[in-house]
C-alpha cells in the first residue's frame, strides 16, 4: 500500500508520546494560528481562483471562524485535558476514580470543496488539542487551495506527527485501505457510505457529515423584508454551496405572494440588478456541480431568476420549486404547507412561541431562529448532525 509507511511513520510518532504534553499541542495549535496569518491572502486568492469566492466570504469562514476556533481551544485546553473526578461509593471513599481524556491515536481528516480551508481545519485544531497525529486530505476538486495546503502547511506542522495527502478517488481508496484510529468525513451521502465501509474493516470509529435537508419555516407573523434578506443571504452565501443553507421556505400561500417580491429586492439589494458583476457572489466549484443544479432547475418552474451560464460556472440567485435532494446550488424553491402538528388557521403566535413550537416538535442537528447558518459560528456549540 504507497500509504502504509506514511501511517507507521506517524504512528510510531504518536506512540512515542510526544504528541501529549500541553506545550507540545499548544506550539502545534499556535502554529495554525501563524499559518492562517501569514498565508491569509494566499487563501484569499486560492479560494477566489477556485471558485469566486467573494473576499468578504473568504475572509468570514476559512480564516476568521477557524481563528475563533483556535482562541477557544487554545483558552480551553488545560481544563479540558484536566481529569475529571467522578462520585464514589463508600466502599471506595480512600480511592481515587476519575476520567481521563485521552488521544485516538493516528487520525485521518477528509475534507470537502465547499470550505476546503474551513472544513480541514476545524476538525485538525480538535485533533491536535487531543492529542493526536494527523493524516489530512484536502479537496482535489479545490486545486489551488489543495495546493495551498500540501506546500505551505508542512512549513508551520511537525512533519513527523502531521501530513497532507494529496489524492483523487483511486488514491483515497488505498489510503482507506490503512488502519486510522478515528476519521473525519465531511461529504456527500454516497461517499460517506464508502468511507463507513473501510472504517469498519478495522473497526474504526468516524464523524459522517453529510449535508442534508435545511427546512426554513416562515410564520405569519414574520416581518417579510427581515425574513427576506436572511433566508437570501443564508441560501446564496458561498454561491449556495453550504451544507446548512436553507434549501427550501414552508409558508401559507399568503405568505409565498408576500415573501416572492421581497426575496426579488433582497437579490437585487445584495448583488445588484446583474449578480454575474457583482464583486459579492461567488461561481460554482466544477462542472460537474454545475450541470447538476442546471439539471435541477430545469426540472420545474422558474420564479425568480434562472439565467446559466457554463462557461463561467455561472448561476444567477434563483427561486424554482421542490428539488428532492441536496442542493448545494444558488438557488431557493419555495414550497407551500404547514408543520407536520399544525392546523390549516393555528391561532396567532408570539415569534417566540412559534420558535419554541419548531423547536419542540422538529428534530435537527443544528436550529437557529429568526436568523440562517449563524449557528454555526458558536465554537460553544458541538457539532451537529443527527446518526
Amino acid at each position: 500500500n504507497p500509504y502504509a509507511g506514511l501511517v507507521s511513520h506517524l504512528r510510531a510518532a504518536w506512540l512515542s508520546g510526544k504528541t501529549r504534553p500541553m506545550e507540545y499541542r499548544v506550539a502545534q495549535l499556535e502554529a495554525l494560528g501563524r499559518f492562517l496569518d501569514e498565508k491569509k491572502q494566499e487563501i484569499l486568492e486560492a479560494t477566489a481562483l477556485d471558485m469566486g469566492k467573494p473576499s468578504f466570504e473568504a475572509y468570514f469562514t476559512e480564516i476568521l471562524l477557524c481563528k475563533n476556533e483556535l482562541n477557544g481551544t487554545l483558552n480551553n485546553l488545560s481544563h479540558w485535558m484536566k481529569d475529571e473526578h467522578v462520585d464514589k461509593n463508600l466502599v471506595m471513599q480512600l480511592d481515587s476514580a476519575f476520567i481521563r481524556k485521552e488521544p485516538y491515536g493516528v487520525v485521518l481528516i477528509i475534507a470537502p470543496w465547499n470550505y476546503p480551508i474551513h472544513l480541514f481545519l476545524v476538525p485538525l485544531i480538535g485533533a491536535i488539542a487531543a492529542g493526536n497525529c494527523v493524516v489530512v486530505k484536502p479537496s482535489e476538486t479545490t486545486k489551488n487551495t489543495e495546493r495551498l495546503v500540501a506546500e505551505m502547511l508542512s512549513c508551520y506542522l511537525d512533519n513527523d506527527c502531521f501530513a497532507v495527502v494529496t489524492a483523487g478517488v483511486q488514491e483515497t481508496t488505498r489510503l482507506l485501505e490503512n488502519k486510522f484510529d478515528y476519521i473525519f468525513f465531511t461529504g456527500s451521502p454516497s461517499v460517506g457510505r464508502i468511507i463507513m465501509t473501510a472504517a469498519a474493516k478495522h473497526l474504526t470509529p468516524v464523524t459522517l457529515e453529510l449535508g442534508g435537508k435545511n427546512p426554513c419555516y416562515v410564520s405569519d407573523t414574520c416581518d417579510v423584508q427581515n425574513v427576506a434578506r436572511r433566508v437570501a443571504w443564508g441560501r446564496f452565501f458561498n454561491a449556495g454551496q453550504t451544507c446548512i443553507a436553507p434549501d427550501y421556505v414552508l409558508c401559507s400561500l399568503e405568505m409565498q405572494e408576500k415573501l416572492m417580491p421581497a426575496l426579488r429586492e433582497a437579490i437585487t439589494e445584495f448583488f445588484g440588478s446583474n449578480p454575474r458583476e457583482s464583486p459579492d457572489f461567488g461561481r460554482m466549484v466544477g462542472d460537474k456541480q454545475f450541470r447538476r443544479v442546471r439539471a435541477l432547475l430545469c426540472s420545474g418552474r422558474v420564479a425568480i431568476g434562472g439565467q446559466t451560464d457554463e462557461k463561467e460556472r455561472y448561476i444567477v440567485p434563483t427561486s424554482p420549486s421542490l428539488p428532492q435532494q441536496a442542493l448545494h446550488g444558488s438557488f431557493e424553491p419555495l414550497m407551500t404547507g404547514v408543520l407536520p402538528w399544525g392546523s390549516q388557521n393555528p391561532p396567532p403566535l408570539l415569534p417566540s412561541q412559534v420558535v419554541n413550537q419548531v423547536l419542540e416538535r422538529t428534530s435537527s442537528g443544528g436550529f437557529c431562529g429568526n436568523d440562517t447558518l449563524m449557528h454555526v459560528t458558536l465554537t460553544s456549540l458541538p457539532f451537529g448532525g443527527i446518526g
